[in-house]
């Protein structure tokens, strides 16, 4: 750190300027990746289900409708009143320019499945070529043709419909929650920094740190599909660590002038201590959304690297461009104040006396508090999870109120099918798995070349209605099942289809219902590489930064005290149907989305152990100036209890404005991460962590003698 503090004193403008050229040079390519983005990457390409759905494409010219229509006449289906119209919608679907394929249980031979119970709806399935992507194909169909039409009314839905509406919906909130947050968050940094010019101050590590995320996220766009919704964690992110690190460095750097070393001395100073910490911090966030990289999914692989990447300029940023312009700056970074009195952090205080009354009395306050926790945690107590569905989005959703009248009124989901391939299967083998899958409970029907087989009877006579059923030495089957395939019991569906015992070799299932299975099994089964992953890198980092065993074993298991906690809370919220009056109306649809789950304690988990070396920074510096424990805890609380407050304040201000979204996940991303990041930094930095340290006293900075042979040598530590 050394090198790097007299490169930015002795050549700050050159540091200053050129790193920002820098930036503003590679956004040019950056901001060219927004369209190459895209909205999906929540499947598992690489499980069965995919395997099955490219077999398909490729073997039988067959894939699911990207788009599912329901049209209720006035009449019966039947009727030629109603015969006219159905000609009259297929010939103005046929005429978009992306539909490649309509059918429709009149152009389908009129199976009886493709009509409500009542007589009076029908089915129409759309397929969107690849001119444009499905959801603005889906998005145009909404405007041009849902609704009333010619009489009759048009409900439009299915997974295209679907991906449309949540995208526009949360853009539009989006902007929304960033016209609340942002106007709040500068009022925040007005305070927390005390003058105009330092507030200012976090934006320029933010911009750096989105800028250049742009270029990373257009480089990684070139070479693999890349989410859309990796910019809205760089921005969020961003902004967040241009808090977290201005804050510390201006502090650092009010400080050390205040105790009477020059501008160029107190910037040098400020990146030896609180730029070590920065860079730690940094490093250890890095690598805790590098664990997103371990799914399949790549929406979650998206996070992983818009994560890297912001959280790496973000470390530039505070390290170079910022001690760089306050080495320009000088005193005039405290111009224009905005609170009375002086702006270097106080010797005693607040947080002095708080951390001295924990560390009087830590056995009952660790009682108190791990008995609160644990009741959160037990709210989470039997906590389903599952992934995106139409119910996500308001009742009053066009889309939402499409797919509950295919609910409701239609014996099965005829637009999501089951879809099983068999390779060679002889007649015997056919009819015997076909009989026991149509036994299944919720399955319907079943489909295959040997006719319609319902609850083991096979009626042979009836006209098959998929163009096709064996090629290539696949036979295809189709099984229809009267629940939704995005749901548990979807799930569990999928899971009894793939244990029917066969002495058929190949067998294969696909359709809405499994890719959803593999989704979640595809995040399960990697859930523990991930975990292991952030459990070995953070315990390794934390030991490099304190020298010590006991403390990166204590942030881990209290990040997890505080992940359970916020899990327990969240599910009492979304899963129970409380705080509508705080967050607004959501539907309760009995589990939580796993992919927005997993963000949330990877991004908590993250920033808590930003909040955790802060703290732990200004107690190992007075430590290891020869303080006791108990002093040295004390005085580092009191000289970042208030930094990690205010940062988590602005921060969870920031994620908070997300429940204004009428997207059930925006709600749960920015409920989860805003309760999560408070709870670190109140309840656990300045309650348990000073009562365990003390508890712990100078075992706290034990470590095995070979183990600080090491950490002396990396010429970390003495």
């Amino acid at each position: 750190m050394n090198a790097l503090a007299n490169l930015v004193v002795k050549r700050s403008k050159w540091v200053l300027f050129g790193f920002i050229a820098l930036i503003v040079a590679s956004s040019f390519w950056g901001l060219q990746s927004f369209g190459n983005l895209k909205s999906g990457g929540y499947d598992n390409p690489g499980a069965e289900s995919g395997v099955v759905a490219r077999a398909l494409e490729t073997n039988f010219h067959q894939h699911s409708p990207d788009v599912v229509l329901v049209v209720d006449f006035p009449g019966l289906v039947d009727e030629q009143a109603s015969i006219g119209v159905a000609n009259k919608l297929t010939t103005d679907l046929k005429a978009n320019s992306n539909v490649t394929a309509v059918t429709s249980y009149f152009s389908l031979h009129h199976p009886a499945a493709l009509k409500s119970t009542d007589g009076r709806a029908a089915y129409f399935f759309v397929n969107v070529g690849s001119k444009e992507p499905a959801a603005a194909t889906a998005k145009q169909l909404q405007a041009d043709l849902a609704g009333w039409y010619h009489g009759a009314k048009i409900y439009l839905g299915g997974p295209a419909a679907v991906n449309s509406a949540i995208n526009g919906s949360i853009g539009k909130d989006l902007a929304i929650a960033e016209s609340i947050a942002v106007p709040v968050t500068i009022v925040l940094l007005l305070f927390v920094f005390g003058s105009v010019i330092a507030s200012g101050l976090p934006f320029l590590v933010a911009a750096i740190a989105v800028f250049g995320s742009f270029f990373c996220i257009w480089v990684a766009s070139l070479m693999a599909d890349t989410s859309v919704f990796g910019i809205n964690l760089v921005t969020g992110l961003g902004l967040g660590l241009g808090i977290d690190y201005a804050l510390l460095i201006v502090n650092r750097f009010r400080e050390e002038r205040a105790g009477g070393k020059s501008v160029a001395d107190s910037v040098h100073r400020t990146v030896v201590t609180a730029g070590r910490t920065v860079f730690f911090s940094g490093l250890t966030v890095a690598l805790v959304m590098v664990s997103l990289a371990f799914f399949p999914q790549y929406f979650l692989r998206s996070f992983a690297v818009a994560g890297v990447s912001v959280v790496s300029f973000a470390i530039l940023g505070a390290l170079l461009a910022l001690p760089a312009l306050l080495t320009l700056l000088g005193n005039r970074v405290n111009k224009w104040k905005v609170v009375r009195g002086d702006l270097t952090p106080k010797e005693t205080g607040a947080w002095e006396k708080l951390s001295r009354f924990v560390m009087r009395r830590p056995l009952p306050i660790l009682f108190v508090v791990i008995v609160a926790l644990a009741g959160l945690t037990s709210l989470g107590k039997g906590t389903s999870f599952g992934l995106v569905d139409d119910r996500v989005l308001p009742k009053s959703n066009s889309v939402v109120i499409a797919s509950d009248v295919m609910r409701t009124r239609f014996s099965g989901r005829e637009g999501s099918p089951i879809e099983v391939l068999l390779r060679n299967p002889s007649q015997n083998q056919l009819l015997k798995y076909t009989a026991d899958l149509s036994k299944l409970e919720h399955i319907t029907r079943v489909q295959s070349p040997e006719g319609i087989t319902q609850n083991g009877n096979l009626d042979s006579g009836y006209a098959p209605y998929f163009s096709a059923y064996a090629k290539h030495g696949f036979t295809r089957v189709v099984a229809i099942a009267n629940i939704d395939s995005r749901s548990t019991a979807g799930y569990h569906l999928i899971k009894n289809v793939r244990a029917i015992n066969t002495q058929i070799h190949y067998v294969k299932v696909g359709g809405s219902a499994a890719i959803y299975t593999d989704a979640m099994d595809g995040i399960t089964k990697n859930l523990p590489n991930a975990l292991l992953w952030l459990a070995i890198t953070t315990l390794v980092l934390l030991f490099l930064f304190t020298g010590s065993v006991l403390l990166p074993i204590k942030a881990v298991l209290l990040n997890l005290l505080s992940l359970s906690a916020t899990l327990g809370f969240v599910s009492w919220v979304f899963l129970g149907g409380h705080l509508k009056w705080l967050i607004g109306d959501y539907q309760v649809t009995g589990s939580l989305d796993t992919s927005t789950m997993v963000l949330v304690a990877v991004m908590a988990f993250g920033l808590s152990m930003d909040y955790e070396l802060f703290l732990l920074s200004r107690i190992k510096e007075q430590h290891d100036a020869g303080q006791s424990t108990t002093d040295s805890v004390s005085y580092g609380l009191q000289h970042s209890g208030r930094i990690i407050t205010a940062a988590a304040l602005v921060l969870a201000v920031s994620f908070f404005a997300f429940v204004t979204s009428g997207v059930t996940i925006m709600k749960l991303l920015g409920l989860g991460v805003a309760f999560a990041i408070l709870l670190d930094a109140t309840v656990v930095r300045a309650l348990l962590v000073p009562a365990l340290m003390r508890l712990f006293g100078d075992a706290n900075w034990w470590a095995p003698r070979w183990l600080k042979a090491v950490y002396v040598r990396l010429g970390l530590g003495h």
